[in-house]
């Protein structure tokens, strides 16, 4: 597959750039996507959920009444669950959700993810390029350049680039990422693919 390369302007460059078809167009692997992203937002939750159970909440333990001759029922302890104020039964408690997915999975559901925006044709290259110093307006006028402004967009670069990062950050819809950042859902989660000229060729080094 041949894409033009583009500079930071929108404007095509004159060269062009071959995606390898072992990367970017491959037979996508739904099941390993859905284990991908499962994994991706597990690893996301912080597990610190906790409520107090009936030994936790506050209250005497003096039996409430006599066990028997009230004609009422038995009244145990003012912490049962069935009362105002009582503990919670089996409440939530902190926990690790984050579970374990071989490399091969991970690597072929990044592929899958790639390949749908290949076929889809919402890959753009740009040449390599970066910004003097931070300015959210830069990035701004980058997107109007490529048609992209308010839309969902994700730029990777080949490594951490400050100056990018920093001008992207306050665009609610713009993510900047390097290479070792690729993840399957943010892959499938934007309108517009973004890959630096060097990153192409990084990414299909390391898949």
């Amino acid at each position: 597959m041949e894409l033009v390369i583009l500079d930071k302007a929108g404007k095509d460059t004159g060269r062009k750039i071959t995606l390898t078809d072992e990367v970017f167009k491959i037979k996508p692997n739904d099941h390993a996507i859905y284990l991908d992203v499962k994994q991706f937002q597990a690893n996301q939750r912080q597990g610190t959920h906790k409520s107090k159970e009936r030994a936790e909440v506050a209250g005497s333990t003096r039996k409430l009444h006599k066990q028997k001759g009230t004609g009422g029922s038995r009244k145990g302890s003012i912490k049962n669950p069935l009362y105002r104020h009582g503990g919670r039964v089996f409440g939530p408690r902190p926990r690790d959700y984050s579970f374990k997915l071989n490399k091969k999975v991970k690597e072929l559901a990044r592929k899958s993810a790639l390949s749908y925006k290949a076929s889809e044709s919402k890959i753009t290259v740009l040449e390599d390029f970066t910004f003097d110093k931070p300015r959210t307006k830069d990035y701004l006028n980058f997107l109007s350049g490529l048609s992209l402004s308010g839309r969902k967009t994700l730029f990777v670069v080949t490594e951490k680039d400050d100056n990018l990062y920093l001008s992207s950050r306050n665009i609610q819809k713009a993510k900047v990422i390097n290479v070792s950042q690729l993840n399957t859902y943010e892959l499938l989660n934007t309108d517009a693919l973004l890959l630096s000229e060097s990153s192409v060729k990084r990414i299909e080094e390391l898949f």
